[in-house]
């Protein structure tokens, strides 16, 4: 799809909110602005591109601070008033060095857990990287495939009997376990948690979740 940058409704200045997301995680990094110079670079450079209104200039995400964004899709809300920019942050988005300029908290129900499972791995390769006195994942490491497959193979057979035992709080637990164990086998096979993904979802027809073998 061709985009036509003239059907976008701009408002009286020429501009459009454009809100920035991490592609792997989903969550906002930041909100800014575009007109249609800094839209059409954006698409073309894939590479963020907003208009300063303080400044009355275009910049370019990243240019000074060398925390670039690397654009992977570019969407607009039903009313075209609104886009919404998907990248890889190569750094913090927000000025005062914080990944998101979301970090204020102005109400929570109870703690978000949606990033969790990219907390977990990028704490494991932390470790893998600076082993630190007393880590159990800088352990497996330490021990190597062997060990931590043996941590696998014997967190699957949990599962399978709590399963066999009807029991979800046990399963759940176990469950737990297994995932860290699998990210930990992962990190040090250089699998990424995109890798399985996107093997996932080119198994989905269009008509089920996953395809029998």
């Amino acid at each position: 799809m061709t985009l036509d940058m003239d059907t976008l409704s701009y408002d009286s200045n020429g501009l459009i909110p454009a809100i920035v997301q991490d592609n792997r995680t989903g969550e906002v990094l930041m909100l800014a602005y575009m007109n249609k110079e800094a839209l059409q670079k954006t698409i073309a450079t894939k590479e963020t591109w907003f208009y300063s209104r303080s400044r009355k200039e275009l910049w370019n995400k990243g240019a000074t601070s060398g925390n670039r964004q690397v654009v992977k899709r570019v969407s607009l809300d039903c009313d075209q008033d609104t886009v919404l920019v998907q990248v890889e942050p190569l750094g913090p988005a927000c000025h005062t060095g914080e990944k998101t300029c979301f970090f204020t908290t102005a109400f929570e129900e109870e703690p978000s857990i949606r990033e969790v499972i990219h907390e977990v791995a990028d704490e494991i390769k932390e470790r893998r990287e600076n082993p630190v006195e007393g880590s159990y994942t800088a352990y497996l490491f330490r021990e190597g495939i062997d060990k931590i497959l043996k941590k696998v193979g014997e967190e699957t057979t949990e599962v399978v009997i709590g399963a066999k035992n009807d029991d979800k709080e046990e399963v759940t637990s176990e469950l737990a376990d297994l995932t860290y164990h699998t990210l930990v086998l992962m990190e040090l096979l250089g699998v990424r948690i995109d890798d399985v993904k996107k093997v996932l979802r080119n198994r989905r027809p269009k008509s089920e979740v996953l395809k029998d073998e």
